[in-house]
């Protein structure tokens, strides 16, 4: 395996283009890793929230009724 350090040492020897390139592919490879924590996250979620409006443990409100409390709300905090 080889040693960080040395690793380190090579990759700064390198122009600046050629570290950032590097750097971008570094940046992304932990990017893909965040991602797939957060979709899982995301599908934990709403596994849930469709678990609790089919048992009819979550009351459901229409688009147009949140809307209209929205607003008012919105009225209530000029």
């Amino acid at each position: 395996m080889i040693e960080l350090g040395k690793i380190t040492s090579e990759v700064l020897s390198l122009p600046p283009g050629g570290r950032a390139q590097l750097a971008e592919i570094l940046i992304q490879s932990l990017d893909e890793i965040e991602d797939n924590e957060i979709k899982s996250a995301w599908l934990s979620e709403i596994q849930q929230r469709d678990e609790e409006i089919r048992s009819g443990k979550a009351v459901c409100k229409s688009a147009d009724q949140v809307l209209r409390e929205a607003r008012e709300q919105l009225r209530c905090m000029k």
